[in-house]
């Protein structure tokens, strides 16, 4: 969320070049466009928050600041009233915010119990939920290994979050470089192996980041051990 003090200072430059005293614009002006572009984004913003704006008033305040007049109200109740306004704001936002990490748990949790149905598929010890598409031969990875791998990454809806596939180059990276789940995952499988992974929360990303909260779907085929290379995103600590 923008923060308010700064939107109302943004406002103040947007709309105080681009109104005239007619209420007409020249578009073809270029500090006209510009300033437009400014109000109308900024105009969405206060509307996605639920701000209620009065354009008239709006604009007298512009008026009066840059004309150096007293304001109708005392600077100590504008800093008042703002800060109120943003608490608000911001306590709506975290309101609505909890509600859709409520609906991304719940769908998760959908998705995990419909997953558990497979008779393939296993949990471990620490949650991992798992399924082998194809076992592989020879050797399992140790934690101390290196791995190179190319995965796809999904949400419980089904959206592409990641893909070695899709920048078409796999991924090389130490296990002891990635999250839980992976560091466990790839040791259930061999060379040339393949592996579907769900991974709850605990074993990815905890509360960091954008996939903070979420169950993550990994589709990973082993390529190889021990195999030096240019890092992919798994070696950026992205899994």
């Amino acid at each position: 969320m923008r923060n308010i003090m700064v939107c109302g200072v943004a406002t103040v430059l947007a709309v105080s070049a681009a109104v005239a005293a007619d209420d007409t614009l020249n578009m073809q002006d270029e500090t006209a466009r510009i300033n437009y572009s400014l109000g109308y984004q900024i105009g969405g913003d206060f509307k996605r928050q639920g701000v209620k704006m009065d354009a008239q008033a709006v604009v007298k305040g512009i008026e009066d600041a840059l004309a150096g007049s007293q304001p109708l109200i005392s600077q100590a109740e504008m800093h008042t009233m703002l800060t109120e306004l943003k608490r608000k704001v911001v306590e709506e936002q975290q309101v609505q915010q909890r509600q859709v990490e409520a609906e991304v748990v719940k769908a998760d949790a959908q998705f995990v119990e419909e997953f558990r149905k497979n008779k393939a598929v296993k949990v471990t010890a620490s949650g991992l939920i798992y399924k082998i598409l194809e076992p592989g031969k020879g050797r399992a990875p140790a934690a101390s290994d290196t791995v190179t791998v190319n995965y796809r990454g999904t949400l419980s809806n089904g959206n592409e979050f990641d893909s070695s596939y899709k920048r078409g180059s796999a991924a090389t990276f130490p296990l002891t470089g990635v999250i839980k789940g992976w560091t466990e995952g790839l040791q259930l499988i061999k060379e040339g192996g393949k592996i579907q992974l769900v991974i709850p929360p605990a074993l990815a990303y905890g509360d960091r980041g954008p996939l903070a909260h979420r169950t993550l779907i990994f589709d990973v085929e082993l390529l190889a051990i021990g195999t030096a290379g240019k890092a992919g995103a798994g070696g950026e600590g992205q899994h």
